[in-house]
């Protein structure tokens, strides 16, 4: 009986870690605000369930226009670890405010707080993908604007 719950319970746990280390792939049942959300998320625990899983995630839904712009996924990861965007890495909390909504278009404002306890504001912009192919209609991010200080919260 031992045995058996040893098998389970190392069962359990080799599949729990792998299920939470895969990422959420785009799909045209997505929402544009979720677009944003979902790759916030992912950069508020960059490192968790693996070292830069957060970017990853932010990559998946990254237009391929952008993704050819911005990467390839290294160039990219150097991207977010550098001045301009290395306060999304971690944050401690965000807040997503709709600008601008279409049937092709979206525009947030995006209010983070860094870990320092500063403030700073980002427009996102999330594009309905139009080309063919399995990205079809998947709403996915086009740009995201260099981060305005808004300061301390202490």
């Amino acid at each position: 009986m031992y045995l058996k719950r040893l098998i389970f319970f190392i069962f359990l746990i080799t599949h729990s870690h792998s299920a939470l280390a895969e990422l959420i792939k785009p799909n045209n049942g997505i929402e544009p605000v979720q677009v944003v959300k979902i790759q916030l998320r992912g950069l508020m625990k960059n490192d968790n369930p693996s070292k830069d899983s957060g970017i990853e995630q932010t990559w998946e839904f990254a237009h391929p226009n952008n993704q050819r712009y911005t990467g390839p996924i290294d160039k990219f990861k150097s991207m977010l670890k550098g001045a301009s965007y290395s306060m999304l890495l971690n944050h401690k909390e965000h807040k997503v405010v709709e600008m601008y909504l279409t049937n092709e278009v979206a525009m947030y404002e995006v209010t983070i707080m860094d870990e320092n306890k500063k403030y700073y504001k980002f427009q996102w912009k999330v594009e309905k993908y139009k080309s063919s192919g399995p990205l079809k209609d998947c709403w996915l991010t086009t740009s995201v604007s260099q981060p305005l200080n808004m300061g301390s919260s202490i």
